[in-house]
This record gives structure tokens, C-alpha cells and sequence, in this order.
């Protein structure tokens, strides 16, 4: 058989040991620990001896940072295929991806019958495990609103809701040794998991051919099938007493082959030896990997998702697929994957990429900007795909996605330096300081990705005490046009470190961010929901109360309008920006007076909790048509201006965000957000059959604006990239941009002309 050309995997098969259970979890962590990928635990609820498969699972990966877990394999007569699709998405979300499912048909009959579970024949449970996976399948499936409804002989499902929806793509390895199984596993699943002691090697050589024929019937390329193998016989502290018995060079002298000419790319050791998992862990597996890209064809990467015809087919034109980079070959989704759903839209907008690459480092990043760039189409950044402006994904384009890009490490606690990678949500940011004491005013909303909004601005809710995000950060690592990973900061490429804090989208990918956080624990918080009917008086009443409360108050504003004979209707945030009781009550209370109140929360908080990320799904389900803009004060005229904007029945919500205070306190020309004079943000944004009005609309209020913040916006003609990049700082900004990006290949993030550049509008249209 041939080496299928899968990435290796190495990892452990550990006994649940009930007697010992403290010992079975630190095998767990030093199988983590000693560089392997994944922990496997046998599954026999009725054994009274062994620990419950599914309550180690979680705790281990709870234990765990890196380590991929698995059942080795799952009982399924003894869990229903519906609990456990739920199950195992929300372990997989938990876990942030790390969970595989490891099944099997069922065994031990007696054991099983004895808890409740219905004795099925061999036939029998081939028949139950594939209605099993379809039903699995089903409820992971999100490119499907409706219910989930299945007839069954063993599994039928009447009607049930979908997901959760697993953080990846959950691999099903099936453990098979029978035609029939083997012949379903090449049919539908993505892994064989065997034990090399079951299996003669004749025998394997016919299963995998099983297998192959199998899937090549199914219309299925047989690499979409992983071949693991469990080792059980095994040993490391012998001289050559026979197979994978004696030093490390042996093991790999007799596991290459099983690579190379059987196709296996996963080795699971089954014994609770603490030795042997580091010699398997710091020796063997290196040093396998490293024979095998000696002798793969050409010293060829692994392969890889193995497409089959149908989704090939749905290759898009513009795009050179073959010529992706190997090392972002298993990086990548195209349209007729399972993750594509996942990731081409935003939360705000959908979008239909062409290709969807996902880098887990910076060295990727380089690869996957020389690659973008070659292709006839548009380039999209994303981080945490919020994407309200409607940039960080895009149609028969190339979306950059750094979502798994998302570490978060305090550097330094006495000067507070902290770094965060562009894929990590400003929630889980929150959560990771917390322990230390600090926080980054980061938005309002927890789920949206740390790179588009430091690199935008940030007005958050600490805003006014502490500033705008980008005020914080103190150097970066991006990676430019060219191909170039640079480090800036004040001292290196100091004209580039000033236009990322503003601008970073237009100049190329961040990787990294380092900032200086500050001091906060508790914060108080108050909610109020008050009648606009009068929504002019309210306007005012609120931007005069912001203006006058002191520089620890952050207050948001949003309108909505009048529904189902129900009144126009506003909610009020409030943040004080520390644990003073008795200050942040005297701050807060003369807003009580700015109408009438129906209903009004407060409480002190850790600060972490009130941008708590809800792991929404991204299906486009937002608001994609939006308006933003800056104004020094809310005098009566905007005032009205948005009253009626309101009031007309055409605008889904307006939100006013408090600014000034610290953000004021910095000078227009230190980074490119140029606006340090105003005192709110406004936003309004509705469906899009009424973007007309709403631009009609907008147009009244345009002249009592002063600026713009672009991650709100879905307009970038040319009068709105001077809103949000006035003079002179357009003017730096696209002579910095003829440095680095030349050729304007990052021109979907408000277009800045590179220096030297036609600048016209139909120019413009086209980037976007």
C-alpha cells in the first residue's frame, strides 16, 4: 500500500485506571508534555474498575493546553449518537479544538446488555454505527438552519435542534477489523483505528485495500482516510528482543516501513510506562518524522485535505489551488469542505471566498501573503471575523484567517507588558489578566478579534479613563507586502509602528502585539433601559451628563426603534473604571435623570465579565449596512437629526460611544487615528434593502460630523477615507504605504493610494 501522505501523529492509549486516577491524568500531561500530539483512554462504562471515559476527556483536556484527546474507542451501544454529538462539540469548543472521535460498533455484550444497552448482532451494529455517524454529522452540520430529522432502524431522530457546532472539524476514526467495517470506514469515516496486535500483516495489507476500494466506490479519494495503529506490545529498556522491543533507532528502523509502504501516519502506545512515553515522545517520533521526509518522493511535505471530485468541482476561477504552499497545504479550506461553512463569513456579512487559509504562526503568515498575492483576486485579513465594516471576508477572493492565532501571555507583570496574537478574542483577553490584576479596554463586546480592533482604535469601555486601545501598544510584529516579518516599535521602523496604530489593516498582516496594560480588578456597571419617545431631549441630556462625569465613567448609547406599538427605546451602559462603591455611585446616579427609567441594573464586577466572549457563530446574521462618524458634542441639531433618523423606522440601531477624556489627552500626530478633539463615536446600521434610506438619512447628519471610526463603516468612497485619515495624516499614511505595500496589495481596509498612485474612484470601487 502506498504512504498516503498524512502528517505523522504520536500519542499515548492510557488505561483509566479508577484506583489511580491522579496517575492516568499525568500520563495525560506528560504525553503533552514530551511533545506528542494526542492521549487516547479505553471506553468501558461497565467496568466498575475504570474511570468514565467522558469525565477524563474533559478533565484532561481542562488539564491540557496543546494535547489532543480521544475515546480509543467511544462505546456506542452506550451512547446515543444525539447526546453525543452534543457532547463532543461542546468537549471540541471547550477544548478550543482539540477533540477527536475515536468510535466503535460495540464489544462486550454481556457488559453492555447488563447496563440497559440493547445486544446487537455483528450486522446489527454496522447498520446502528452508520445511522450513528449520520446522525453526529447531522447535528455538527450548520449549513443547515432547520431541525435535524432522521428515519432509523436503531437511531431514528424525530426532530431535534442543531449543534453546538464543534470548534473543527471533528475527525471520526472508526476501530474495524471486519469487512463490513472496514468497508463503512472507507465510505464515511476519516480514520481507521487498529491494533497492531489484532492484525497480521497480510491482514493489514487487505484492510487498507478494503478500505481503498471502499471509498473510491463512495466517490472519496482514499487519502481522505487516516490509518492509525495502536502498539501495545512495546519496549524500550530491551536490546532487540523483537518488533518495537529495543532501543529508539530500532523502533524507527521498524515503524518506517509501516509508513512508507502500509500508509499508517498515527502510532498510539498503549503501555502506562512514564519512560517509555518520553523516549517516544523526545526520540522516536522525531526522529521518525525525520526519516520519513527523507524518503517521502522529492522530500514532499505531508499532503493536505484530500478533496474529493464533487468538491473539486467546486473549485472557484482566479485561484491556482495547486499552487498553495505545502506547508499550508493542511491549513487551508476550500468551498466544498466541511469547514467551509465555518469560516467564509463574518458575523456581519456573509461572504463565498475562494480559499480560506488559516496559519498557526507568523513563518505561515509570510507563506500565505507570497501566495495571496500572486492570485487574480481579493485579499481579506481576518482575526475574530466580527467584521461589521464588511472587509475580513469577501466573494472569489482569498481570506487570511488568524483566528487559531490566538495566544495571550502577560511578558512582564511589574511593567505590565503583556502580548496577544491577532486571533485572540478581546473576551478571552480579559479572562487571561484577570488573574494578574489588569485589563486593555477592548469594545463591548467579547467576541470580536484583538487584530482589527488594535489596529483600528479600540474605544472600549475603560475609554475615557484610559484611552484608546492602540494607545497602548508598544511594538508589533507584522508581516508587510513583500514577504518581510518585522519587528516596530519607537526605535525600528518607527514611521510603520505609527501607522498601524490606526491604520494596520492597509500596511499587512499583524502577528503579534505587545501593549501595556493596566491596573484593574473590579469595575462598576450599570445597565438602564429608558423611553425614547423623546430621543432628542435623551440625546442631549446624556452626551451633557457624559461630558461633565468624571474620566472614570464610559457610557454607550443605543437606540432602537419603535416596535409592535411599543415606544422607541434606549439602553444605557455604564462603566466606572474601579471599585470605589461610593465614587462610582456618585457618578452614576445623576443619570438616572436623563428620562424615564423602565429598568436599571447595577453591580460591581470583575471587568472580565462584562465582555464575557458568547462564541457566537458567524453566519452573517448581522447588520451589514453601516454608518460611522465623530462628534465633538450632541448639540440640538444632531441631536434631532438623529431623532429622526430613529424615529423613521429605516435605521435598526443607532449607538453613541463615549470618547474624550484620556483619548484627548494624546496628540492628534502621534499614531494615524488623527481624532483627538471629539467626544462621541456614532454608529447606525440597518438591513439591506433599506441602505438607500439609510444613506439618505445620514446624509442630514453628515454635516454636523467630524471624522469617522472605520471599522464601522461600509462606505469607502473617497470622502469617507479624508473622514477617517484627515490631512495631513492621509498624506504620511500613503507615502508610508508607497514603502511597503507599493503595489496596494492590502486594499480592502478603507484603500489608501500608495504615494505616487492614480487615485480615482473607480480605482477605489474596484479594491473594495
Amino acid at each position: 500500500m502506498p504512504d498516503y501522505g498524512h502528517e505523522l501523529l504520536f500519542g499515548t492509549f492510557l488505561t483509566p485506571s479508577a484506583d489511580d486516577p491522579d496517575r492516568v491524568v499525568t500520563l495525560a500531561e506528560l504525553t503533552e508534555t514530551v511533545g506528542l500530539d494526542l492521549a487516547t483512554f479505553q471506553d468501558h462504562p461497565y467496568n466498575a474498575e475504570f474511570l468514565d471515559t467522558w469525565t477524563l476527556l474533559s478533565w484532561v483536556a481542562a488539564r491540557t493546553e496543546r494535547l489532543r484527546v480521544s475515546a480509543n474507542v467511544l462505546n456506542l451501544p452506550l451512547r446515543p449518537p444525539a447526546v453525543l454529538a452534543r457532547a463532543a462539540a461542546s468537549l471540541d469548543r471547550l477544548s478550543h479544538g482539540r477533540f477527536e472521535l475515536g468510535l466503535g460498533a460495540g464489544a462486550f455484550w454481556d457488559g453492555v446488555e447488563g447496563m440497559g444497552g440493547r445486544r446487537l448482532t455483528a450486522g446489527q451494529g454496522v447498520t446502528a454505527l452508520r445511522e450513528a455517524i449520520d446522525v453526529l454529522r447531522g447535528v455538527w452540520d450548520d449549513a443547515d438552519s432547520g431541525p435535524l430529522r432522521r428515519e432509523g432502524k436503531y437511531y431514528p431522530i424525530p426532530g431535534m435542534q442543531r449543534g453546538p457546532v464543534p470548534a473543527h472539524a471533528i475527525d471520526i476514526w472508526l476501530g474495524a477489523y471486519q469487512p463490513r467495517m472496514l468497508a463503512l470506514t472507507g465510505q464515511t469515516a476519516n480514520g481507521w483505528l487498529p491494533t497492531l496486535e489484532y492484525l497480521r500483516s497480510p491482514d493489514r495489507f487487505t484492510a487498507n485495500r478494503l478500505i481503498d476500494e471502499a471509498a473510491v466506490e463512495a466517490g472519496r479519494d482514499p487519502r481522505q482516510i487516516r490509518r492509525l495503529l495502536n502498539l501495545f506490545t512495546v519496549d524500550v529498556s530491551s536490546r532487540n528482543r523483537g518488533f518495537l522491543q529495543g532501543p529508539a533507532e530500532q523502533w524507527v528502523d521498524q515503524l518506517l516501513p509501516l509508513v512508507l509502504e502500509e500508509g499508517f501516519s498515527a502510532f498510539l502506545i498503549g503501555r502506562d510506562d512514564p519512560r517509555l512515553i518520553q523516549t517516544f515522545g523526545q526520540e522516536i517520533a522525531p526522529a521518525l518524522r525525520e526519516a520519513v521526509a527523507r524518503e517521502r518522493p522529492g522530500n514532499a511535505a505531508p499532503t493536505g485535505p484530500v478533496r474529493s471530485a464533487v468538491t473539486l468541482a467546486k473549485r472557484q476561477p482566479g485561484i491556482d489551488y495547486d499552487a498553495l504552499p505545502a506547508s499550508l497545504a493542511t491549513r487551508s479550506v476550500e468551498p466544498g469542505d466541511p469547514e467551509y461553512e465555518r469560516v467564509r463569513h463574518s458575523y456581519s456579512w456573509q461572504g463565498s471566498p475562494a480559499l480560506v487559509i488559516r496559519p498557526q504562526g507568523a513563518a505561515e503568515v509570510v507563506d500565505a501573503v507570497a501566495y495571496a498575492r500572486t492570485q487574480s483576486a481579493p485579499i481579506s485579513v481576518r482575526s475574530g471575523g466580527h467584521g461589521i465594516s464588511g472587509r475580513s471576508t469577501n466573494d472569489g477572493g482569498v481570506v487570511i484567517d488568524l483566528s487559531t492565532m490566538n495566544k495571550v501571555e502577560v511578558l512582564d507583570r511589574a511593567t505590565r507588558r503583556i502580548r496577544l496574537e491577532p486571533g485572540a478574542r478581546w473576551g478571552h483577553v480579559a479572562r487571561a489578566l484577570a488573574p494578574y490584576g489588569l485589563a486593555m479596554s477592548s469594545g463591548d463586546y467579547g467576541d470580536v478579534g484583538v487584530g482589527g480592533l488594535a489596529t483600528t482604535a479600540g474605544i472600549g469601555y475603560l475609554v475615557r479613563r484610559y484611552g484608546l486601545t492602540i494607545d497602548h501598544i508598544v511594538a508589533a510584529e507584522i508581516v508587510t507586502a513583500d514577504g518581510s516579518l518585522l519587528r516596530v516599535d519607537e526605535h525600528h521602523h518607527p514611521d510603520l509602528f505609527w501607522a498601524i496604530r490606526g491604520a494596520g489593516g492597509n500596511f499587512g498582516v499583524v502577528t503579534a502585539l505587545e501593549l501595556e496594560a493596566y491596573e484593574v480588578d473590579n469595575v462598576a456597571y450599570a445597565q438602564l433601559v429608558v423611553d425614547a419617545t423623546d430621543t432628542a431631549g435623551l440625546l442631549r441630556r446624556w452626551g451633557q451628563l457624559v461630558e461633565d462625569a468624571p474620566r472614570e465613567i464610559t457610557s454607550f448609547l443605543s437606540l432602537f426603534p419603535a416596535r409592535r406599538g411599543n415606544s422607541a427605546a434606549a439602553q444605557v451602559t455604564l462603566v466606572y473604571a474601579g471599585d470605589d462603591v461610593e465614587a462610582a455611585q456618585a457618578a452614576l446616579s445623576p443619570f438616572l435623570e436623563i428620562g424615564p427609567i423602565l429598568d436599571q441594573q447595577a453591580q460591581l464586577v470583575p471587568y472580565p465579565a462584562i465582555v464575557a466572549p458568547p462564541g457566537n457563530q458567524h453566519r452573517g446574521q448581522g447588520l451589514s449596512d453601516s454608518h460611522s462618524g465623530l462628534l465633538h458634542h450632541i448639540t440640538p441639531q444632531a441631536a434631532d437629526v438623529m431623532a429622526a433618523m430613529i424615529h423613521s423606522g429605516d435605521v435598526m440601531i443607532m449607538q453613541l460611544r463615549s470618547v474624550g477624556g484620556a483619548v484627548n489627552d494624546i496628540a492628534r500626530e502621534a499614531t494615524a487615528y488623527a481624532h483627538r478633539d471629539q467626544n462621541f463615536s456614532v454608529l447606525a446600521a440597518t438591513v439591506a434593502d433599506r441602505r438607500s434610506q439609510l444613506d439618505k438619512l445620514w446624509a442630514d447628519l453628515y454635516e454636523h460630523l467630524d471624522g469617522m471610526y472605520l471599522s464601522f463603516e461600509s462606505d469607502t468612497s473617497p470622502e469617507r477615507l479624508l473622514d477617517a485619515f484627515p490631512e495631513p495624516t492621509l498624506s504620511r499614511l500613503r507615502a508610508i504605504k508607497a514603502t511597503y505595500d507599493p503595489d496596494n496589495i492590502f486594499n480592502r481596509n478603507f484603500p489608501i493610494p500608495p504615494a505616487g498612485a492614480r487615485w480615482t474612484e473607480e480605482e477605489i470601487d474596484d479594491a473594495d
